[in-house]
């Protein structure tokens, strides 16, 4: 299938107009995780001498070395080259969701140019690693896949806006204003709850934790320096109750105002050295090398009207996530669990297992 693929893209000028090669970042990024500039080329899908060309290049473009080799040591990249690193992943972890959505909205025209109209399913969901894999999967149907934060998602479904809105809901005790906000949203007489995956969050700390973050009443430590979701992002809900449970003051927290907009954002932030701490699911630590300290489970559910449930589109979608090949995806990310994907249940039934 002829898909539309949207990535993000900046690069370096000077007044000669040379431009940074794209071909770098890949480069970069191979080099930071082998150490090796034989292993990072051949990852690369380049030449060990033209990558040894580009790196030579480009420093005498910056004027300062970005990959250093050390005699018996292999290679590492210089400040400069890690900055640089760090600069194309934030780009990518910040921008990504809201390129996907756009994608989404042209494939779908596209497609039923190229091939006849497909039956399209609209789904309004929080953004997560799990729910991010559905486009792949979909199979007899158009996904049209909008992200946007969980209260959206459902307000867009009790007007008519989506089929399916995705969100995450902890699994124990944070209830509070989040669940309640939720109670509002969900109707028990027209809704009905597709179970989807479960996942971790928690603490993202930098490599070997070395400010020994261990609760969340470290990030009241002056030493310790946060990067927070947004406002309105189901994860900044959850952090907000949880530290409101633990008796910790936001106030207290250096960096509670500074936001990022999705996991893997907050995560390349601290990569960077930029923070020692920030809250997210252990996909994303798990991606940029950080450690991870476990600190609430939460299930990722859809809902739909009662009455799409029949409808051959969401039928094909729950046969999807229920089948082994999505499972199986599913269960590579750290800290996410298949288990109950694809069962239903009723909200007053979601409900009663959830205070049980």
């Amino acid at each position: 299938m002829k898909k539309i693929q949207i990535e993000p893209a900046w690069s370096f000028t000077d007044e000669a107009g040379n431009r940074l090669d794209p071909k770098l970042f890949g480069l970069l990024q191979a080099v930071h995780q082998s150490g090796k500039l034989t292993s990072a080329a051949a990852e690369a899908g380049i030449s060990y001498r033209h990558a040894w060309n580009l790196l030579n290049k480009w420093a005498d473009f910056f004027g300062v070395e970005l990959v250093e080799m050390q005699k018996g040591r292999g290679a590492r990249l210089s400040p400069l080259g890690d900055k640089l690193l760090w600069a194309e992943q934030r780009v990518a972890a910040r921008l990504g969701p809201q390129l996907e959505s756009l994608g989404s909205e042209l494939n779908l025209e596209i497609q039923q140019l190229l091939e006849g109209v497909k039956p399209v399913l609209r789904m309004h969901a929080s953004h997560g690693y799990a729910v991010a894999l559905l486009p792949k999967f979909a199979d007899g149907f158009q996904l049209d896949l909008q992200y946007c934060s969980p209260q959206e998602a459902l307000a867009a479904l009790n007007r008519g806006g989506c089929d399916i809105a995705g969100f995450h809901m902890p699994t124990a005790a944070v209830s509070g204003p989040l669940t309640k906000g939720y109670r509002r949203l969900l109707k028990p007489r027209s809704h009905r709850i597709i179970r989807f995956i479960t996942r971790t969050q928690g603490l993202m700390v930098r490599p070997g934790n070395p400010k020994a973050i261990a609760s969340l009443a470290d990030l009241a430590r002056a030493d310790v320096r946060f990067i927070n979701r947004q406002k309105d992002s189901g994860t900044r809900a959850l952090l907000d109750g949880l530290i409101r449970e633990a008796g910790v003051s936001s106030r207290r927290i250096r960096g509670y105002e500074l936001e990022e907009f999705t996991h893997s954002a907050v995560a390349a932030y601290i990569a960077a050295g930029m923070a020692d701490v920030g809250f997210g699911v252990e996909a994303a630590a798990h991606q940029f090398g950080l450690d991870f300290v476990p600190l609430a489970t939460e299930h990722y559910l859809m809902v739909c009207h009662r009455q799409v449930l029949n409808d051959p589109k969401v039928q094909r979608l729950i046969e999807t996530i229920e089948g082994e090949a999505f499972r199986q995806a599913v269960s590579q990310l750290p800290g996410y669990s298949p288990s109950r994907c694809g069962e239903v249940c009723g909200v007053d039934e979601l409900f009663a297992e959830e205070n049980a």
